[in-house]
């Protein structure tokens, strides 16, 4: 029989507004907790299906994805208190914390990001699948780690590295995206780095060397 083989295709990947704009969006409680949590724990749609209540820990406010799909590893994440906080707002009827088939949160989103693509006049909002979230996260991950494709892999429980390298250098920024910054000490090259600074340029001007130094303003939340 003859073999054959998925070309690659380079996903979609929306601005972290545009994503709010369908979690802030849905009406029903359980799927804007369902959507927030595709985006902070970066897991495949049905995994986050089956996470379960005692995957969760709220006093170290992680979550646990012990049900991976095929090509994935189990591994625990830290999410913030805002999604612990949604999750406890939903009601425990099951072990699973999202009692909802995967067909019926589907129609419920594809609803969602019409009426929003409609509301916001923004086409770019259909394009939007559940899986985005995931790589929204992997080149997230891939940025904020300057392209440490052993992280991306451990994040986004990949078992094989080849699925992590596709989200490095795949996010790109224009200038205008971009706060900059200098340092000319050690401590404050040190400072900067700490807080998720990438330097990208020095000058001397007078005997003084400037390390330039830049991050993207829409992660300014996550560094």
């Amino acid at each position: 029989m003859p073999k054959y083989k998925q070309e690659e295709i380079t996903p979609f990947i929306p601005d972290e507004t545009e994503l709010d704009a369908l979690i802030n969006g849905a009406h029903g409680r359980k799927l804007a907790t369902y959507l927030q949590a595709l985006k902070e724990t970066f897991g495949d749609p049905s995994e986050v299906l089956r996470i379960e209540w005692i995957d969760m820990s709220e006093k170290e406010s992680t979550i646990k994805s012990n049900h991976p799909v095929k090509g994935h590893s189990p591994r625990t994440l830290q999410v913030s208190n805002k999604l612990i906080a949604m999750i406890n707002c939903l009601p425990r009827t099951s072990p699973r914390i999202f009692q909802v088939k995967y067909s019926s949160i589907y129609c419920c989103f594809n609803k969602l990001r019409k009426r929003l693509a409609d509301l916001h006049q923004n086409p770019r909002l259909l394009s939007i699948e559940l899986r985005t979230f995931r790589h929204w996260g992997g080149t997230q991950i891939a940025f904020l780690t300057n392209g440490n494709v052993l992280m991306v892999k451990k994040l986004l429980g990949h078992k094989s590295i080849v699925n992590s390298m596709k989200y490095i250098g795949m996010i790109q920024f224009k200038d205008d995206q971009y706060e900059t910054t200098t340092a000319t000490t050690v401590e404050e090259i040190l400072k900067l780095g700490q807080a998720g600074w990438l330097k990208y340029d020095e000058a001397a001007v007078s005997g003084i060397t400037f390390h330039c130094y830049r991050k993207p303003k829409r992660y300014n939340n996550y560094v």
